[in-house]
């Protein structure tokens, strides 16, 4: 599996050393929803291998809708001792969690563009419901802190190439269900300030740019993820844009890592933009390094409209991180790095 492999084991050994405040998690347990998701997955690689290497071990209480789908990520590291699962669903409002969190990294999300296109109602109260759930949860449990995974996408639509600073907020058409992703989670960071102001809850909010790396699935539909997956197979790049859009690329350990520097270091009730300044290019930029990285051809296709439809209409989503590398953190892994040791990662574990 995943955890096996040794060029993912030195990728975390490097983004380790960027969060030396993992000792204040030891003994302590972190519940993440969305486990076995591309972030949310990693987080939980980077605490196997700190438990691994230290006396005092972090708990992980890794939550999520079906135990299936931790034994095809995590393998035989579901057995661990310092390895729980627990049932959470963020679409239904029914979960009972009687386990206790310390802390709380709620990661579990529809983001898939596919998906948030066929189900927008769903996505939508996803989104709201299943943070109030947790707020609430934590609230009764006592839990020390709680780090919510937004999205740049809360920012909507700017003029300029500038990349947004927290607090900078553009224009959502409301009217348009696409946006039900990112209207969705603009509610939820509100309810965040919210329960801090009225109940003292301490919450601190996370906006990554464009995530990749090994940990996606393979039924990932997001450009970065199915492109890696291609090349890794030896298939040619097939692009339906121009490739001008610019985004904020992160390889999914940088993320992380920097997810684990806010929740420990972050100050309470605001929200840190999550994006490399070493990684921040275009689709077509992102295109070109992954054929090259696996020798593959890149090629142009006109989109069917329902492709269309999915597509983020964020023609520029870059975000400054001036806030996050504030707090000490630095990403490990620009494009062509991350990028490539992605499609290698890929090829190792999966034989593809």
């Amino acid at each position: 599996m995943l955890y096996g492999n040794p060029t993912w084991i030195s990728d975390i050994d490097k983004v380790i050393e960027v969060v030396p405040e993992l000792d204040r998690l030891a003994g302590k347990s972190l519940m993440i929803t969305g486990a076995a998701g591309l972030v949310c997955s990693a987080i939980v690689d980077i605490i196997f291998r700190y438990n691994d290497t230290h006396d005092v071990k972090i708990k992980v209480l890794a939550a999520g809708r079906w135990p299936e789908e931790m034994s095809a990520r995590f393998g035989d590291q579901v057995n661990r001792e310092d390895f729980t699962f627990v049932v959470y669903d963020a679409s239904k409002t029914d979960n009972v969690i009687d386990v206790h969190a310390d802390y709380i990294i709620h990661g579990a999300s529809n983001a898939s563009p596919n998906m948030i296109v066929k189900e927008p109602v769903e996505t939508m109260m996803s989104n709201f419901l299943g943070m109030k759930y947790l707020l609430d949860y934590a609230k009764e449990q006592g839990t020390t802190r709680i780090l919510y995974i937004s999205s740049s996408e809360v920012y909507g639509e700017k003029e300029g190439t500038e990349p947004y600073k927290e607090g900078q907020y553009g224009y959502i058409d409301l009217l348009k269900s696409r946006n039900s992703y990112s209207v969705g989670k603009r509610a939820a960071e509100t309810l965040c300030a919210s329960y801090a102001d009225e109940y003292g809850m301490e919450s601190v909010i996370v906006r990554p740019g464009h995530i990749y790396g090994p940990t996606a699935s393979p039924y990932d539909k997001r450009v970065a993820s199915a492109w890696s997956y291609a090349v890794a197979k030896g298939e040619d790049i097939v692009m339906k844009s121009d490739g001008s859009q610019i985004r904020s690329y992160c390889y999914c350990l940088d993320c992380a890592s920097a997810m684990l520097k806010v929740l420990l270091c972050g100050e309470n009730c605001h929200a840190y933009n999550i994006s490399n300044p070493d990684s921040i290019i275009s689709i077509k930029d992102m295109a070109e390094i992954l054929s090259k990285s696996a020798g593959v051809e890149l090629r142009m296709e006109l989109p069917t409209e329902e492709e269309r439809k999915g597509f983020n209409p964020m023609s520029n989503s870059s975000l400054e991180s001036a806030s996050l590398t504030g707090l000490g953190w630095h990403g490990c892994f620009d494009a062509e790095t991350g990028f490539g040791h992605t499609v290698k990662i890929l090829k190792e574990t999966y034989n593809l």
